[in-house]
């Protein structure tokens, strides 16, 4: 032992090992990381180092027994963070941010009870190496001479942060825009460890901070003045027609338009939603509308059908602005029908950060993974499969309040489109490129789930007074894979058709409307107002940065995240101007170059509203901010509540 602790690097490498052990077994024992292969498995290993070097690095630059007294209260503080996250995650299924941290003192009893019931005895083990630590520097007498030169323990500092770029490096391969575009909590834990990620979440929120304490009332002006002029009015055939009828809104993950009436070796690939397109059960399909979405793909799109406002230039607006303040679509209908709302979707509530914006958008209910079978028989590519997530998704329908809104989001249809051989029902194609090969079986078991729902629907009644809605989020094959798709299209995938292809459908049906088809030129941030005046809400006096589709003033210029734009004559991908019917390139002129403004614009507005959250200084007499501690997700969260309230 003495000749151990002799060892003036002694005391530091045990305090390491002893907080990479009992970090890597909180991530295996207490947090569900989703760990796949040996890679990822390498990288959850891998993580703690960087961060126990780097910070216990620091009390090197000390001596002796006061050297290693710092280092024990560097290793308190960091474990007592891995703790806090360990004992909220058992609860809330997530990891501490500091927004939550920052409203701790405002949860209420039964969450905060929830917490601190979640401690469990063992837990005492989290602290185990300090006291070992400590032991060893009352016991060790070796410690009081321990020293160590000040370039060596910079050296040491510098290659723990080398280590650490070398763990992003890595899990950027793994999971490329790991930081830029961040899906999940659970993703930046699971590549970087918890310390980096509080690291991480401290710069984001240090940067909202900013942008929100520079923002005044004043920033709003341009705003309102932008979307009062760009306001369409409604048309009175549409407007109120679905006046305190259900809305079921069910979103088609990855699926883009061209799939409409194509065959496959002569065979329909989405026979039930062919005929929807073609006006069957009264739907009406817009053969012209875009998807819109940025880096947040479906959250994106989710932002923008809610609320009218496009995501963010880069990441995902529902992660780094999602405790903002909105004026949602489930809250409006909420205060001004009488509206319940819910989201439904068979994958956990925290991906996204759904968990805390749906809070501030003011939705209801959140039935998520936790309510559904998630048996790995049900499982494929993200989380449920669709046929299962219909057939349990009835009975959850059923049992919300009428009238009511409800999102429906599927999963199958996701990259990279694997589907289990017993559930194909039609062959796969042929390019050689697996991601579009596996497309289109994913795509008929999306259909064939969607027939067995409306006949579900129809059965338990819902579906006659209902206003139906179904749109897809994002385009699914991406220009990596334009070999295979000149090959599907049978034409060469140019910049102008590959602006064609980010088409996905957007079919309404509304009750005692005439379906068909609708030419109309459209996208995600149109479908918000084009829903409130279908309730007979104006949507003026809200902030839109779409309009009404049904309206004969609807602006039919879609503007792209990426600053390009499509109307019903020109396209625009990166400063090259086409003919949208032909596709042959026009020079610039006055008129493309005004549209091009409006968008910039447009986009600008938008991205300004986001930054530095301008819809609190938006005051309305008749709606009211949203107040997010109002609302609580999670089923087995609740029956603990109950529980608890119980005893």
């Amino acid at each position: 032992m003495k000749k151990i602790f002799a060892n003036k690097y002694s005391f530091f490498v045990l305090a390491v090992l002893l907080f990479w052990a009992k970090s890597y077994t909180a991530y295996k024992m207490d947090f569900n990381l989703g760990v796949k292969g040996s890679f990822q498995e390498g990288l959850l290993l891998l993580n703690p180092f960087s961060s126990a070097i780097v910070f216990f690095g620091l009390a090197l630059f000390l001596k002796g027994r006061k050297s290693a007294i710092v280092l024990i209260v560097i290793d308190f503080i960091m474990t007592a963070l891995l703790y806090a996250n360990v004992a909220y995650y058992r609860f809330f299924d997530d990891f501490l941010t500091f927004s939550t941290m920052k409203q701790a003192g405002n949860l209420g009893g039964g969450m905060t009870g929830g917490v601190l019931a979640s401690i469990k005895p063992h837990d005492l083990l989290y602290f185990l190496d300090i006291i070992i630590l400590i032991a060893i520097v009352i016991w060790r007498p070796e410690v009081k001479k321990f020293q160590m030169k000040k370039t060596f323990a910079l050296l040491i500092v510098a290659a723990g942060i080398g280590l650490f770029f070398v763990n992003l490096h890595l899990a950027e391969k793994d999971r490329p825009e790991l930081l830029t575009r961040t899906f999940d909590h659970k993703y930046v834990v699971k590549y970087l460890g918890v310390y980096n990620y509080t690291i991480y979440d401290g710069v984001q929120a240090a940067q909202n901070a900013t942008q929100v304490a520079n923002a005044s009332s004043e920033d709003l002006t341009d705003v309102v003045n932008y979307t009062s002029s760009h306001y369409a009015k409604p048309n009175a055939e549409y407007f109120g027609k679905a006046k305190g009828k259900n809305i079921i809104k069910i979103h088609l993950e990855s699926f883009q338009s061209f799939l409409i009436d194509y065959k496959l070796n002569g065979e329909e690939v989405t026979p039930f939603l062919n005929k929807l397109a073609h006006g069957k059960d009264d739907f009406t399909y817009f053969d012209n509308f875009f998807h819109q979405t940025g880096q947040g793909k479906t959250s994106d799109a989710e932002l923008m059908m809610d609320n009218s406002m496009f995501g963010l230039p880069e990441g995902a607006a529902f992660v780094t602005k999602g405790e903002n303040t909105f004026q949602s679509l489930p809250a409006i209908l909420d205060q001004k029908a009488g509206y319940t709302s819910a989201v439904l979707h068979g994958d956990y509530k925290s991906f996204w950060n759904r968990d805390t914006i749906y809070k501030h958008m003011g939705i209801d209910q959140f039935f998520d993974a936790s309510y559904y079978n998630m048996d790995e028989e049900n499982l494929v590519n993200m989380g449920l499969k669709d046929k299962p997530f219909f057939k349990e998704s009835i009975p959850m329908l059923e049992s919300m309040k009428k009238p009511f809104y409800a999102h429906l989001m599927t999963l199958t249809n996701h990259y990279p489109f694997n589907l289990d051989e017993k559930d194909a029902t039609i062959a796969k194609a042929t390019t050689g490129d697996k991601t579009v090969d596996n497309y289109f079986q994913t795509a008929r078991y999306l259909d064939e789930s969607l027939e067995q729902f409306f006949k579900d629907l129809k059965k338990s009644g819902m579906y006659k007074d209902s206003v139906i809605l179904l749109y897809g989020d994002h385009n699914g094959i991406s220009e990596n894979h334009n070999r295979a798709m000149s090959e599907i299209q049978g034409k060469e995938i140019t910049p102008y058709q590959n602006a064609q292809n980010q088409r996905v459908p957007l079919m309404i049906r509304i009750p005692d409307k005439k379906g068909g088809v609708n030419h109309t030129y459209g996208g995600e941030v149109d479908v918000m107002p084009t829903l409130l005046h279908l309730q007979g809400i104006d949507s003026n006096e809200f902030v839109n940065f779409g309009t009404d589709l049904f309206s004969k003033k609807h602006d039919e210029t879609v503007a792209f995240r990426n600053g390009n734009y499509v109307t019903p004559k020109y396209t625009l991908v990166d400063n090259t101007v086409y003919d949208t019917k032909t596709g042959k390139v026009v020079k610039q002129n006055k008129k493309t170059e005004a549209i091009k403004a409006r968008v910039d614009n447009q986009l600008s507005l938008s991205d300004k509203v986001l930054y530095r959250d301008l819809l609190r200084f938006h005051k309305l007499s008749d709606f009211k901010p949203v107040n997010p501690s109002d609302y609580f997700y999670g089923k087995a969260n609740k029956e603990k509540e109950a529980d608890s309230s119980a005893n």
